[in-house]
């Protein structure tokens, strides 16, 4: 694959809008779903500092060691050198659309987050192709749900693209595991509803 064309205007607009979004809903998970003393993952941060995280223990976790992070693990296999359910909090922003078995990624996330514990998610729906690659995916909210089924989905947002009815630049979803350990369930099972 050739290197990347440049963005659009909607990419260079939308772009400050997602980010002001995932910034956003990470903040609400802070403020409404950390607790002191919590142990908490964030997935994929490429070695950014999180300020609001300073006051939490944080470990970082990314598939390569070019940012440094405390974990190098493949989240869509078994990492052994992360027990089960160890952490108390998950932030997985903006990683979903890059992970080449995103049912096996959450088949790990739900192991490796404490019962009872939160899963932030974060990716876009009407977003460019981007780096770094592969970039597999774009989730609509009935992929997401389907994803998350074995969860608790305690808050789903959606950023709405600006005259494009029923194409969400991007979703949010904090979900939360069940104290009771499940087997998978059957996603043909599940009941949908219209999205307005």
């Amino acid at each position: 694959m050739g290197p990347m064309t440049l963005p659009s205007e909607f990419d260079n607009v939308n772009f400050v809008k997602s980010r002001e979004f995932i910034d956003s809903t990470r903040q609400f998970l802070i403020d409404n779903y950390l607790k002191s003393g919590d142990v908490i993952c964030d997935i994929g941060n490429q070695g950014k500092n999180i300020p609001a995280l300073s006051n939490f223990n944080c470990f970082t976790l990314d598939i390569t060691e070019s940012s440094n992070p405390d974990f190098v693990a493949d989240i869509t296999k078994f990492n052994h050198q992360i027990k089960d359910e160890y952490f108390d909090v998950i932030m997985c922003t903006e990683v979903l659309e890059h992970v080449v078995d995103p049912f096996s990624a959450i088949r790990e996330l739900r192991r490796i987050v404490k019962p009872g514990g939160y899963i932030l998610f974060t990716t876009p729906l009407n977003a460019r192709i981007h780096g770094p690659v592969p970039d597999c995916w774009r989730f609509t909210e009935f992929g997401l749900k389907i994803l998350f089924r074995d969860f608790e989905i305690v808050n789903f947002e959606k950023l709405d693209t600006q005259d494009r009815n029923l194409f969400p630049l991007h979703y949010a979803a904090i979900v939360r595991k069940n104290s009771r350990d499940l087997d998978e369930s059957d996603p043909r099972s599940m009941q949908f509803t219209k999205v307005d």
